[in-house]
């Protein structure tokens, strides 16, 4: 009978452990979701950009240094498949990104504006997004002769960009972050007049900047 009581009580006892620790795991908190980056972004950005123009004319050629800062905004949608983010992202900046070369400094390049339309895929690590970006550019771009009475000259050229950067959600609608982007703005012919020199100008271009964005 001893025996029975004892067996009977640990059974008991051993049950009513089992519940609690069911009970206890079902009332755990659950661990937080993570961050959602699926959705419609709007925001700013601003920086530096630095890069060289080749101008090409008869006998020659002068590549002027060119640098300056850059403000301007953009739109995004991003959606998010498990860790990985696709989508789309288009800018567009006022620029002052300038320089001059050749004697007395004749020749100048100035990237008035810039913009770019791109596809965009990264890794999120919950807040965190890293990510590249590429696609369309397009620039306002000038070139100008300062010899005789001067001569400046502005065309939207188009070209290329690719880059990469980080992204980090300080709250679940402000996103904070930084980029780099290397443009290719490509070749472009300047017919002479009386005052400017036949030319063809190539502009490569570098920026790294920080940006603000509101999600939807």
């Amino acid at each position: 009978m001893r025996r029975l009581t004892l067996a009977t009580a640990g059974l008991l006892a051993l049950l009513s452990g089992s519940a609690w620790a069911a009970d206890l795991g079902t009332n755990l908190p659950m661990t937080a979701p993570g961050f959602d980056w699926t959705g419609y972004y709007a925001g700013m950005q601003a920086g530096y950009g630095w890069g060289r123009s080749d101008i090409s004319i008869d006998g020659g050629s002068v590549k002027p240094d060119i640098d300056g800062g850059f403000v301007g905004g953009h739109v995004a949608g991003l959606w998010q498949f498990d860790q990985a983010v696709i989508g789309a992202e288009a800018d567009l900046n006022y620029a002052s990104i300038d320089g001059t070369a050749g004697p007395a400094n004749t020749f100048g390049t100035d990237v008035k504006w810039f913009g770019s339309v791109n596809a965009k895929a990264g890794y999120a690590t919950d807040r965190v997004l890293v990510y590249g970006i590429g696609g369309l550019a397009f620039a306002g771009i000038e070139t100008s002769q300062a010899a005789g009475t001067g001569f400046a000259q502005t065309r939207t050229s188009t070209g290329w960009t690719l880059g990469a950067g980080v992204d980090y959600a300080l709250t679940n609608n402000v996103v904070v972050g930084a980029q780099y982007r290397y443009y290719d703005f490509g070749k472009e012919h300047f017919d002479a007049s009386n005052t400017f020199t036949e030319r063809d100008q190539d502009v490569k271009l570098q920026t790294l900047g920080v940006n603000f964005s509101y999600k939807f």
